[in-house]
């Protein structure tokens, strides 16, 4: 019986806008582990919590979880989770095909947009073997977390491109529900994606090929 013929999705845009946790990076691990020990030292259970904070600033999370506790101690909270998960990069690798695709974006129009400190993302993307792109937002750059599309927003002005000629790409429920909220179209990575809206759903950047042309319009050819 022949194989089957994958089927592909053409998708152009002017710039790519690129989250990093679970998109770029698989951080999962240490993620847990930070989360986990935050939950216990709540009283909260530790899958509620994983559940929540993928994709979302911590004391983002922290307001959802803790819905009566006061915002500075949130974010005081978070300045906290967020040292310590720059310090634990153990198990910290790129996600499949990532190392390829950030070097067919040589040249491109693109940014990243993380819910991560500037700090967090250097050392998150350092310990996964990937260069920061030249274009970052972090979350000092912006004031609400997603899944507000202020970061995508952002990401596009600093870049001069048009926010509905861009592309997301995304792996958690806020980061699509910003990029749609944004009026970008949005590629899922992993078939959760697929739920939360994605305008497709890929498992990995290994599904993803990057061309362009002289009018400097970039083409997305991707692998479902």
């Amino acid at each position: 019986m022949p194989a089957p013929i994958a089927e592909t999705v053409m998708l152009t845009a002017r710039a790519l806008l690129l989250d990093m946790d679970g998109t770029l990076v698989d951080s999962g691990p240490a993620v847990e582990r930070v989360w986990r020990a935050w939950a216990a030292k709540q009283g909260l259970d530790g899958d509620r919590v994983l559940e929540v904070v993928h994709g979302r600033q911590g004391f983002a999370s922290m307001a959802i979880l803790l819905p009566d506790r006061p915002m500075e101690v949130n974010h005081a909270e978070n300045a906290e989770m967020l040292a310590r998960e720059t310090e634990d990069t153990e198990g910290v690798v790129p996600i499949a095909g990532a190392p390829a695709f950030l070097a067919a974006l040589a040249g491109l129009p693109h940014a990243l947009v993380t819910s991560a400190d500037d700090a967090l993302a250097r050392a998150r993307m350092g310990a996964a073997g990937l260069t920061v792109p030249s274009v970052a937002v972090t979350a000092e750059h912006v004031t609400r977390s997603k899944p507000d599309p202020e970061g995508f927003l952002l990401g596009a002005r600093l870049l001069g491109i048009d926010p509905r000629d861009c592309i997301v790409l995304e792996d958690s429920e806020a980061g699509t529900r910003a990029g749609l909220a944004a009026g970008m179209q949005v590629i899922g990575i992993g078939p959760a994606t697929a739920g939360y809206g994605a305008t497709v759903s890929v498992p990995d950047l290994d599904s993803i090929r990057v061309t362009t042309d002289a009018s400097g319009a970039i083409t997305l050819t991707v692998t479902l």
